[in-house]
């Protein structure tokens, strides 16, 4: 496997500076010699102009957040990441690699979760090539590397866990537990893409939901999960007051009921705090057993 290794090329001014005057001095000597014809000195004028006309492919420009891979006759050379104008050896092929951070942004893909049921996931990797030598020997394009290894990454992470947890389960689901999916996403993705000399910075879900095919019966499942909560929550609420309520006529002596009449109370109190509609009183106007 091949790593980075760091080039110092010369600073590029002082070249182009020396470049200038050497063909000043070329021309100047050819201009000096045609009016006497010294084919001499208009031969050394043209050889120089001609010996540093070349010299000008070993010059080139490094932007700032990228790097040039130098190869000479196909071996790695080194890679240069000084900003500046630089010359190199003018028989070195120069590959221009980005080191700016980026974004990729996957398409919406549809797969089955741990329990079968297909949804629709995408997401959001933000990376950055740290190695220029392994982006550029190791892998055929990069970029294309990043795209098809992470949606892979995506497709098995969301293999591994459920959609949504039941009130009752325990563990990680790709809804309910956003910090512990992307975490472990950015890992997978991580795993496939160092080989590649690419660092993942974050990775986060973007879309997240059932296939059109079962997104009416999932939303039908979620709402009664939450009708059966609320109900849950209602009647735990009910059931306390009424031990309340019970504990404290018993305490202060207000009336003395029996277990019949002790059930009937308990009845009638579940049904006024459980009810969705107003209840409507009705007055006894015989005697309490009558």
């Amino acid at each position: 496997m091949i790593h980075e290794r760091v080039l110092t090329a010369r600073p590029g001014i002082p070249f182009t500076s020396a470049f200038i005057v050497l063909h000043l001095i070329g021309l100047t000597l050819i201009g000096i010699a045609l009016p006497d014809e010294n084919w001499v000195l208009i031969g050394v004028g043209v050889l120089i102009n001609l010996l540093v006309a070349p010299l000008w492919i070993g010059l080139f420009m490094v932007a700032p957040n990228e790097v040039k891979v130098l190869q000479l006759f196909g071996a790695y050379a080194g890679t240069v990441r000084d900003p500046g104008l630089k010359w190199a050896n003018i028989f070195f092929q120069k590959t221009k690699v980005s080191t700016r951070i980026r974004n990729f942004d996957s398409d919406r893909l549809k797969v089955n979760d741990l329990g079968g049921s297909p949804i629709e996931i995408g997401a959001v990797i933000v990376w950055q090539v740290v190695d220029t030598a392994e982006a550029v020997f190791e892998v055929d394009d990069y970029e294309n590397f990043v795209r098809i290894q992470s949606e892979a990454a995506l497709r098995g992470l969301a293999g591994r866990y459920y959609y949504d947890l039941g009130d009752e389960a325990e563990g990680v689901a790709l809804r309910g537990h956003t910090d512990e999916v992307a975490a472990q996403l950015a890992q997978d993705v991580q795993a496939r893409l160092d080989k590649a000399g690419v660092k993942v910075i974050e990775a986060r879900i973007s879309h997240l939901a059932y296939a059109p095919e079962i997104a009416g019966a999932m939303l039908q499942r979620q709402q009664a999960g939450a009708i059966i909560a609320a109900r849950r929550r209602i009647v735990d609420g009910a059931v306390g007051m009424v031990e309340m309520a019970l504990a404290q006529l018993a305490e202060r002596g207000v009336v003395q009921l029996d277990e019949e009449k002790k059930a009937q109370m308990v009845s009638n109190l579940l049904v006024v705090l459980t009810s969705e509609k107003s209840t409507t009183p009705v007055i006894n106007t015989g005697t309490l057993y009558g």
